[in-house]
């Protein structure tokens, strides 16, 4: 029986799995040697901020005709709603939400980089067939004992995110400060060993901002992702007009926008890759200031 990757081997075969700093599927690919942002894409009646939500096709055209012109670099469609207190969705469900929006995106922007946000190996399987090219899972292979092998024997691009609990308690969790880091550098260990095992080469880690952690839990995340990343993947961050922003400023998700570009921000300078919004413009405003301060500092240094 082969033995699990160790930390300090798969961090010097880093290379390997993303090569040229690039995600490639379907036809596509995704240049992340730069920061990119994901425009979030809700085809769900419940999302926590209702100014995502879709009510019909020609509002999604037009949403994801906005955000490719604002800057988006891809777009992540969810069908299926996380916020604490949410409705479960049946699979059947799920497919029936997100199949046809995807097609029609898929049609109208054949050459965008679509992500689908599911933690079923079934729906991810229809999603792929129908252009999808990456596989965003909440659950980091929890919820569905066969997402691993479907990623692996496809070499899907897969974000896998950190969670406690399952889909109806997660939200029941709440990690501690002083808790948080190993608490998901042992979840990470453990889905990447066997992810990797698997043969897949595509990842990106998400370390799940609101799901299951504490207010303070929060924000110890986002002082340093190598704590939990040693092999240095791809991290995506998911902090837009989420509550731990609203806990703090005292407002609410409407009013959240200002608070989360100030948490983009620190964000990128702590090394993110992938930053998953709301607002585009607004996301992709944030980046080319950072951008153009570390050239500036860059250039005096020289």
């Amino acid at each position: 029986m082969q033995s699990a990757f160790t930390f300090r081997q798969i961090a010097g075969k880093n290379s390997k799995f993303l090569p040229d700093q690039k995600l490639a599927f379907n036809g596509k690919t995704l240049d992340i040697s730069e920061v990119v942002v994901m425009g979030i894409i809700n085809l769900t009646p419940d999302s926590f901020y209702k100014g995502s939500r879709i009510q019909h096709f020609d509002q999604l055209i037009r949403q994801a005709d906005q955000m490719l012109e604002d800057g988006a670099h891809c777009l992540d469609l969810g069908a299926v709603s996380t916020r604490p207190g949410s409705d479960f969705v049946t699979a059947e469900e799920e497919a029936d939400r997100l199949l046809e929006p995807l097609q029609l995106l898929h049609k109208n922007f054949p050459e965008t980089w679509i992500s689908v946000d599911t933690y079923r190996q079934s729906v991810s399987r229809q999603a792929i067939a129908e252009g999808a090219s990456m596989i965003n899972d909440i659950s980091g292979g929890t919820f569905d004992e066969h997402m691993f092998a479907f990623i692996a024997d496809n070499n899907i691009p897969y974000v896998m995110m950190h969670l406690v609990g399952t889909p109806e308690t997660t939200h029941n969790h709440t990690l501690k400060a002083d808790e948080i880091i190993e608490n998901v550098r042992q979840f990470f260990e453990k889905q990447v060993n066997k992810l990797l095992k698997l043969g897949a080469t595509q990842l990106v880690l998400d370390p799940g901002f609101g799901f299951g952690k504490s207010l303070a839990a929060n924000y110890n995340m986002l002082t340093g992702f190598e704590r939990f990343n040693p092999w240095d993947f791809p991290i995506l961050v998911g902090v837009s007009r989420k509550s731990m922003i609203r806990k703090v400023l005292g407002n609410d998700t409407d009013n959240a926008l200002n608070g989360t570009s100030v948490l983009h921000s620190w964000a990128l300078q702590q090394g993110a890759t992938i930053l998953r919004v709301h607002d585009v413009k607004e996301a992709a405003e944030c980046i080319k200031l950072w951008q153009f301060m570390k050239q500036v500092l860059h250039e005096q240094n020289d």
